[in-house]
C-alpha cells in the first residue's frame, strides 16, 4: 500500500502545474515533454514543423496525454514572433487559471551555421556569417527568452515557485566548426541567466542553465563535423557513452522539484563528467 501511494504521488507530482516548452517537437524539448508528463505536469508545447512532420508530433503527444492523464496542448507557431507570442498567451490564459506555469523551458534551436571568414570571400557572400545572421541567431537562442519571461510575468501566469531553464553547450566556450553564431548566442544566454536569476528572485522565479554533453539530436546533425563530435564525446566521456536527451530531461525534471528550490543562477552540467576531460 505504501509503495503504491509513493508511486501515485510521483505520478501526480505536478498535476497542479503547467510547463511551457519552447521548441518541443524533438530533441531535449520533446524528451522533457515525455518526462514531465509522466509526473503529472500539464504541458503547452510550441514548435515549428511542416504539416507532415507535425502530424507525427501531435500523434505522439496525444498518445502520451492519454497514457499519463495530462493535458498536452500543441501550438505550431513561431515562438520568436511577437504577435504569435501574444496570441498564445491569450489562448493559454483561458485554461484553468488555478494552475500556474511551473516551468518555462527555452529549447529553441534555430540559427545560422556558417564560418566567420572565407579565403574566397566576395562582397555580399552568403556563405559566411553576417551581422544579421548573428543577430537572428542570438535572438532565437537567447534574447527571446527575456521577451517570454516578461510576457508571462505581465500576464500573471507564473506559479509562485516557478523555474526558468535554458540550454547551453560546450560550444559556447570552445571552438566548433561553423558554430560561431550559436556560440555567441549561448554565451549571451548564460549572461542573461545571471541577470534573470537576480532580478526575478523577488517574484519567486529561479533561473538556471543546463549544459548538456554532446547529444545526438536533429540540431547536432546540422553542425559541420557532428559525427566527429559524437566520436570524440564517446571516447572522452568518463561514463563511456554520449549524453542522451533522456539524461537531460531527467535534470530538467529534478530542477522542477521542491528540493531544487535553492538552485538559482547556476550552469548545471548534464554530461556524465564530459566537461572534466
Amino acid at each position: 500500500m505504501i509503495k503504491k501511494q509513493l508511486v501515485d504521488t510521483y505520478k501526480n507530482q505536478f498535476s497542479d502545474c503547467w510547463a511551457i516548452i519552447l521548441g518541443g517537437s524533438s530533441g531535449f524539448g520533446f524528451a522533457a515533454v515525455e518526462k514531465l508528463a509522466r509526473h503529472g505536469m500539464n504541458i503547452a508545447v510550441l514548435y515549428r514543423e511542416p504539416s507532415i512532420a507535425e502530424k507525427k508530433v501531435k500523434e505522439s503527444f496525444a498518445t502520451l496525454s492519454a497514457s499519463t492523464g495530462t493535458t498536452i496542448l500543441s501550438f505550431n507557431i513561431n515562438a520568436l514572433d511577437a504577435a504569435g507570442r501574444e496570441d498564445f498567451i491569450a489562448r493559454f490564459a483561458e485554461q484553468d487559471k488555478k494552475k500556474g506555469v511551473k516551468l518555462l523551458l527555452h529549447s529553441i534551436a534555430r540559427g545560422n551555421l556558417k564560418p566567420l571568414v572565407s579565403a574566397e570571400e566576395q562582397p555580399g557572400d552568403l556563405n559566411i556569417l553576417s551581422a544579421q545572421d548573428i543577430q537572428h541567431t542570438t535572438y532565437a537562442m537567447s534574447n527571446s527568452l527575456l521577451d517570454w519571461v516578461r510576457a508571462l510575468l505581465k500576464a500573471g501566469l507564473f506559479h509562485a515557485d516557478a523555474r526558468i531553464i535554458g540550454l547551453t553547450s560546450e560550444g559556447a566556450h570552445k571552438f566548433w566548426d561553423s558554430y560561431a553564431a550559436v556560440s555567441i548566442a549561448k554565451s549571451s544566454l548564460e549572461s542573461l541567466m545571471t541577470y534573470l536569476a537576480v532580478e526575478l528572485a523577488p517574484y519567486g522565479l529561479k533561473t538556471n542553465i543546463i549544459q548538456a554533453g554532446i547529444t545526438e539530436t536533429p540540431s547536432l546533425k546540422k553542425i559541420t563535423g557532428s559525427e566527429k563530435l559524437l566520436h570524440i564525446a564517446q571516447t572522452r566521456n568518463p561514463m563511456g557513452r554520449v549524453t542522451t536527451t533522456k539524461d537531460v530531461a531527467n535534470v530538467i525534471y529534478l530542477l522542477c522539484t521542491d528540493e531544487a528550490f535553492w538552485i538559482n543562477g547556476s550552469v548545471i552540467y548534464a554530461d556524465g563528467g564530459e566537461h572534466c576531460c
